[in-house]
């Protein structure tokens, strides 16, 4: 079976003479060679060849099915129905992409040689969520958190901070990749923890008074009743010089687990005095261990010198935990960052708890403004670490694994070095991903022309069935302060000095 999409502005080959370039065409966005799931929408691109008119053939490996476009402009659309069943039939093989273009004024015919596309057996989750924001230091006048569906162009605003009196939205999770169970903060004047089940809305405040700020950076645990937090005072400082612009740092921080159904929240303490700063929690997949980032707090006054945040590197570490209870044990090693001189963050498991990937950067704990920060993944049942095959020259982080383990969702600068964009890999086993690539669009000049960046990439196992105005709604909730689950915890004399440090004129907390 064969499709022919015909554009106008095109002649025909005949009469031209073929030549072949011996080279691959230039393409954007590059999908030469990737490794897609069967389940994505039409992989669309623009050849960036000279040429009067351009043919594409994409064939499936058995040969049985095939897509003919033909393109005045470079701009290659495969159409929507035919493209699934061409990658549904080439599911465990390859999609074969050849490419012709013609010039009258040469009047030849050249023909590149073919790439082709990787396509898995696994499918990726149907959905992604993301908040989009622009790239900048302090301005939320305009954020959305948004659903998309990766298997067409389709995009949905799940939450819009026009219609909720201009607050900051962030931090959104979900249940075991649930679109029926998630949560989300929105800070300001509708202030909260808003926990959507089933359509049914709670508006909840996490925080306690042994807690040096609110609730932030959440885990869902896989049971459902709890959800981890941490608490950080953050800081922005800004550098004076123009390669490095800005540093993100914690001042005091802390790993809370909150009790949804108790309305509970315990500090995830193992009763070790030392002084930690403690961020990024993020469960195993069968609840019984917390992970999380830990770091020696550095500086003896309540101000963080640059070469106290210089000085500081994060290791991750993890707790055991009971549901039962919600008991803790004693806090284990299990990547030394710090030993080699680097910090780690943001701990996400594989579904089958074996594989624990990371962002690896020099410093700090906000790895997005750091160029170097990569992506590392560790074996948890050998304790063997490598640098990941799918990280770029610029900013790799906000990663998440697909619900059967098999992809893994990023953000990365690698398109202009400051706005982040979805990228996806396959993963293949440990030492081996596919080449990763960016979410399609309908228009391949998508991401040029948007100026927000992508962040906090999530996989959903479905549509959420809710909107804006189901969130405007929600405010009217009154919200429901939680208590102490382990009431004789209490901040320390340093930690007090640190979380009510005043700061400069006009600055606000990145999480107020």
């Amino acid at each position: 079976m064969s499709v022919i999409i015909l554009l106008t502005g095109c002649s025909g080959k005949s009469g031209l003479e073929p030549s072949g370039t011996g080279r691959l065409p230039a393409i954007e966005p590059d999908y030469t060679d990737v490794t897609i799931p069967p389940n994505i929408a039409p992989m669309n691109f623009r050849i960036e060849e000279e040429g009067d008119c351009f043919w594409l053939t994409a064939t499936s490996e058995s040969g049985a099915l095939s897509i003919d476009v033909r393109s005045s402009d470079g701009v290659i659309k495969f159409p929507a129905k035919s493209w699934k069943k061409l990658t549904g039939a080439s599911a465990g093989s390859r999609i074969k992409i050849e490419i012709s273009a013609s010039r009258k004024s040469s009047g030849k015919l050249e023909k590149f040689e073919p790439f082709y596309m990787n396509v898995s057996e696994e499918p990726a989750d149907p959905y992604l969520t993301y908040r989009l924001i622009y790239p900048g230091y302090y301005n939320w006048s305009h954020i959305r958190i948004m659903q998309r569906s990766i298997e067409s162009f389709s995009e949905e605003t799940l939450i819009d901070n026009k219609i909720l009196d201009m607050n900051c939205i962030n931090c959104h999770s979900f249940n075991q990749y649930n679109p029926g169970k998630f949560m989300v903060h929105i800070r300001g004047s509708n202030n909260g923890t808003y926990i959507s089940d089933k359509g049914r809305f709670l508006r909840v405040d996490p925080k306690i008074e042994s807690m040096p700020g609110g609730a932030t950076y959440p885990s869902w645990h896989p049971g459902g009743k709890y959800i981890a937090f941490s608490s950080n005072q953050v800081r922005q400082g800004f550098y004076a010089k123009p390669e490095k612009l800005i540093e993100v740092f914690d001042l005091v921080s802390d790993i809370v687990v909150y009790d949804t159904e108790r309305n509970l929240t315990y500090h995830a303490d193992d009763g070790d005095t030392t002084g930690y700063l403690k961020t990024f929690p993020s469960w195993s997949p069968d609840g019984r261990w917390l992970y999380f980032c830990r770091a020696l707090q550095t500086g003896s006054q309540s101000v963080m010198t640059l070469d106290d945040i210089e000085e500081t590197r994060y290791d991750i570490v993890r707790i055991p935990f009971d549901p039962e209870t919600a008991g803790f044990g004693k806090t284990e090693m299990v990547f030394n960052a710090s030993l080699n001189g680097k910090s780690a963050s943001f701990p996400r498991i594989s579904p089958d708890g074996r594989y624990l990937v990371i962002t690896l950067h020099d410093f700090g704990t906000f790895p997005i403004w750091h160029r170097e920060a990569d992506l590392h993944i560790i074996d948890l049942s050998t304790g063997e670490s490598r640098k990941m095959d799918i990280n770029s020259s610029e900013t790799d982080s906000y990663h998440t694994w697909s619900s059967n383990g098999k992809w893994l969702v990023f953000s990365s600068k690698r398109t202009d070095g400051r706005t982040t964009r979805p990228f996806l890999a396959y993963f293949e086993r440990w030492d081996k991903t596919g080449k990763p690539f960016i979410l399609p669009q309908k228009d391949p000049a998508y991401y040029d022309k948007l100026m927000e960046s992508y962040n906090i990439p999530e996989f959903v196992n479905g549509k959420i069935p809710l909107g804006p105005r189901d969130f405007a709604k929600a405010t009217a909730i009154e919200p429901v302060g939680a208590k102490s689950g382990n009431p004789e915890r209490s901040l320390s004399t340093k930690t007090i000095e640190k979380a009510g440090m005043e700061r400069n004129p006009g600055e606000k907390s990145i999480h107020e």
